[in-house]
């Protein structure tokens, strides 16, 4: 079990420096995905806070979606946190996956923070 967490512990920091590499100070899209819930956030690096949030914990989205672990889910949050994110006047960012591969629901959020008018 060790060995997985450290593995999975290198590849997060590998994204993240490829992530960082090519921000240009744009902020960060990061991705947590659990097997019953999905969570996004947009963070300014260079600042250290946190922009916009997103998640399927929130009341409005328990309501709405039947589970919190699909790929529908992962469309409607990442939709909701381009919404905010064009609130605060974050127009563009980089995509930050962590230890996750971009494939269902990494990549549905994607989609629909894109759809939304945010630029990845």
């Amino acid at each position: 079990m060790a060995k997985d967490l450290k593995t999975e512990a290198r590849r997060r920091a590998r994204v993240r420096r490829a992530v960082k590499a090519r921000a240009y100070g744009k902020p960060r899209l990061s991705v947590h995905r659990s097997s019953k819930q999905i969570y996004a956030q947009i963070i300014d690096d260079g600042a250290g806070r946190t922009l916009a949030s997103a998640s399927t914990l929130e009341k409005t989205n328990r309501e709405a979606l039947k589970t919190g672990a699909s790929i529908e889910a992962a469309r409607e949050v990442g939709k909701q946190i381009a919404a905010r994110a064009l609130e605060v006047g974050v127009k563009e960012v980089v995509f930050d996956r962590g230890a996750y591969v971009y494939h269902g629901r990494v990549k549905a959020l994607a989609e629909g923070a894109r759809e939304a008018g945010l630029t990845i």
